[in-house]
C-alpha cells in the first residue's frame, strides 16, 4: 500500500468518524428540542420493524421473521445507482474504511469481492464472527449467515436493492434465532436496528461521494 492510498483510507475513516459524531449530535440535539422524541429509539420495538419488513427478502428455512427471536428492518433511499451502491457492499474488505462498526474483515477464500459461498470473518458490534454468503444476485440481492466460528448459524443478514429512477432504495433486514439473539433482544432490543441505521447512513455517504 503506497502513501497516497494510506492517506486516502485514513481520510475516509476520519470522515466516517465525523459523520458518526454528527449523526449522534444531531440526534441528541433533536431529542433535546422535542418531547415527542425524548425516548428516541426506546419507543421503537422489534414489533415495529416486523410490521415494516420487506416482502422481497428470500428467507432461508428457520430464519423467517415471524419466528425470529430478534429482527431489524432498515431502509434508505440513496442518490446513486444501485450498481454503485452494490460495488461498496460487496467490497467487504473495505467496509472498515467507511463503516465504523466493521473491523478486521478477512475474506477466507481469497476473492477480492463477496461471491456466492464466500466465507469471511470480521468484528461487528464488538463480536468476532464468521459469515457465509448464502444468496447473491448482482446489484439486487445479497444474504449471509452469521455465527460464532465452529457453531451453527444464528443470524441471517439480507440486502435488497431496488432502482428508483437514478436513485437506489436499499433495504437491510436481519433475523436472529436462538439464545444469543433472544438475550440481545432482552438486553438492548434496538441495538441491531441502530447499528444498521449507521451502516446505511455511511453507505449513503460513500456511495454519493464524488
Amino acid at each position: 500500500m503506497n502513501r497516497t492510498t494510506t492517506l486516502l483510507n485514513t481520510g475516509r475513516v476520519a470522515a466516517a468518524s465525523l459523520l458518526v459524531l454528527g449523526l449522534v449530535s444531531a440526534g441528541a440535539l433533536a431529542d433535546s428540542h422535542s418531547s415527542s422524541r425524548t425516548e428516541g429509539y426506546k419507543t421503537m420495538s422489534m414489533k415495529d420493524d416486523l410490521a415494516h419488513r420487506s416482502p422481497e427478502i428470500h428467507w432461508p428455512a428457520g430464519f423467517e421473521p415471524a419466528k425470529a427471536d430478534l429482527f431489524a428492518h432498515n431502509e434508505l433511499l440513496i442518490n446513486a445507482s444501485c450498481e454503485r451502491v452494490w460495488s461498496h457492499i460487496v467490497d467487504a474488505s473495505k467496509w472498515p474504511t467507511w463503516y465504523p462498526n466493521a473491523k478486521d474483515v478477512q475474506i477466507q477464500n481469497g476473492d477480492a469481492l463477496l461471491q456466492d459461498g464466500t466465507v469471511f470473518r470480521w468484528t461487528t458490534f464488538g463480536l468476532s464472527i464468521e459469515s457465509r454468503v448464502h444468496e447473491l444476485e448482482p446489484n439486487r440481492r445479497l444474504g449471509w449467515y452469521g455465527y460464532a466460528p465452529g457453531t451453527q448459524p444464528s443470524f441471517y443478514h439480507s440486502w435488497y436493492l431496488e432502482p428508483k429512477g437514478a436513485m437506489c432504495l436499499v433495504v437491510m433486514d436481519e433475523a436472529g434465532v436462538g439464545k444469543d439473539a433472544a438475550g440481545l433482544r432482552q438486553s438492548d432490543e434496538t441495538l441491531m436496528h441502530r447499528g444498521h441505521d449507521l451502516w446505511l447512513a455511511t453507505l449513503k455517504w460513500v456511495a454519493e461521494a464524488k
